[in-house]
């Protein structure tokens, strides 16, 4: 049973310092005369199936505040929907807008919901993004994908107020009312495509089976007619039906620019937003800290750490040894998780993390000094191990759960009113909160494990 622990730990430890890896590494030797020419490359997940994809990429994400971007604030339009599912919808609203993000290829998004009062509204962070009006135009769209076909000639056609306002593709709107069952909810996929013969790009949809039906059905009774397509009640294309289409595919075609086809299709694959939303906040925001900062500031962070470390060994001797070897395996799993989670990383988010290694070195001084009054006290080696980690502690759960408490307040997970809802102070908290769990468990259990192995008099 031993044996399989130490297993377990070799392989976990090669897992973490594998997630740690910042960049490729290269590896170059001879061995009997052969030349070895590879390189570790950093973790990735990517695990393919016949319905599902999962993948996963480690890497550190910044926040605005280290890499800078673009901060929308949405307020969502609750005034036709009922107090009991307005928590549902915003929640929704909030997966949509993560889900168009993501798909555009915007890295590391930071979607969250906020509610002060009656007013609810979403804050979106995309570190990277300078367009603002590119970004706001993509999120802010509601994407309510509707199929409508021209009314028979016996059925009465609705008056259209103001008709010239529409936009649309050469065709009037009030020729096309009849609205059909077919809509966004219906389509399995949008991909963009380039017309082979013009060489204009377009969306191609592929329908789900239920949707594929309706689409065959409504093809079949609209022969020579034409089918509009709206999103958010704007005409985008109006085909002329010249057979029944049954493999469940169409094509919206138009004056589009690949940009345009690539929005469209974003919006359609993210899904309607249940919420109507208006912009009411947008800023690009520059990094706070340049290039030349940032490197100071790890500068001055490494040579404090190393501070600590040399003091460590001259006060502790091996047993600072030892709190040093602890530490560095406390920052190897921190930073691991931070990447594996994924957790964004804020100016008040580094200050959470360094925050958290003093108090890494705070329990490790405490379970030194239990454990050198047990040995003055004439105990033996184990017994003062035993009776000094016993009493330490005590102390060190007090001091870290009093933290935890603290941390999870300014988190404030449940969106309290009265607490932050902003991603500064949650930065903080987040990052603390992960650092003084990790510290208390390296020091209960490796710091613990370490001076079995290496302390001994």
């Amino acid at each position: 049973m031993k044996y399989i622990l130490y297993i377990l730990i070799f392989f976990t430890s090669i897992l973490i310092l594998w997630i740690d890896l910042p960049r490729s590494i290269p590896i170059k030797f001879a061995v009997f005369g052969q030349n070895v020419d590879s390189e570790i490359k950093p973790l990735v997940i990517n695990i393919q199936g016949t319905n599902f994809r999962y993948f996963k990429e480690f890497k550190t994400q910044l926040g605005l505040d280290l890499k800078g971007g673009s901060h929308l604030v949405f307020e969502a339009d609750t005034s036709g929907t009922k107090q009991s599912d307005l928590e549902d919808a915003l929640n929704a609203s909030r997966d949509v807008i993560e889900r168009r993000v993501n798909m555009f290829g915007v890295s590391e998004p930071v979607v969250r919901t906020v509610k002060s009062g009656s007013i609810y509204r979403i804050s979106v962070d995309l570190p990277g993004v300078y367009d603002v009006a590119q970004a706001s135009a993509l999120i802010g769209q509601t994407a309510q994908l509707h199929f409508k076909t021209q009314p028979n000639e016996d059925e009465e056609l609705p008056v259209i107020e103001n008709p010239e306002s529409t936009e649309g593709a050469g065709l009037a709107l009030f020729n096309l009312t009849k609205t059909t069952d077919l809509t966004g909810k219906d389509v399995k996929k949008a991909t963009v495509t380039f017309d082979q013969q013009t060489g204009q790009p377009q969306v191609a949809l592929e329908f789900t089976k239920e949707g594929g039906k309706l689409f065959a059905t409504i093809t079949k009774e609209n022969i020579q007619k034409q089918v509009g397509i709206f999103l958010d009640d704007i005409l985008i294309s109006a085909p002329t039906v010249q057979q029944e289409i049954r493999d469940g595919n169409a094509v919206i075609s138009g004056s589009f620019t690949t940009e345009d086809a690539k929005q469209l299709a974003v919006a359609i694959n993210s899904g309607a937003l249940p919420l109507s939303i208006n912009l009411v906040e947008q800023r690009s925001v520059g990094p706070s800290l340049g290039t030349v900062e940032v490197q100071r500031s790890v500068t001055a962070g490494v040579v404090g750490l190393g501070m600590v470390m040399i003091f460590m060994v001259a006060y502790y001797g091996r047993l600072g040894m030892i709190a040093n070897g602890a530490l560095l395996i406390y920052g190897l799993i921190t930073f691991a998780i931070f990447r594996a989670v994924p957790i964004v990383l804020t100016l008040p988010g580094v200050a959470g993390f360094v925050l958290s290694i003093g108090m890494a070195v705070d329990s490790n001084i405490l379970i030194f000094e239990r454990i050198k009054e047990e040995q003055r006290k004439g105990k033996s080696f184990d017994t003062a191990i035993r009776l000094g980690f016993g009493r330490a502690i005590d102390a060190i759960k007090d001091a870290n759960v009093t933290t935890l408490l603290v941390a999870f307040i300014l988190f404030n997970p449940l969106n309290w009113e009265f607490l932050p809802q902003f991603g500064l102070v949650r930065g903080f908290a987040l990052t603390l909160a992960v650092g003084v769990a990790t510290s208390l468990f390296t020091g209960i259990v490796i710091t613990r494990r370490l001076i079995q192995i290496f302390y001994k008099k």
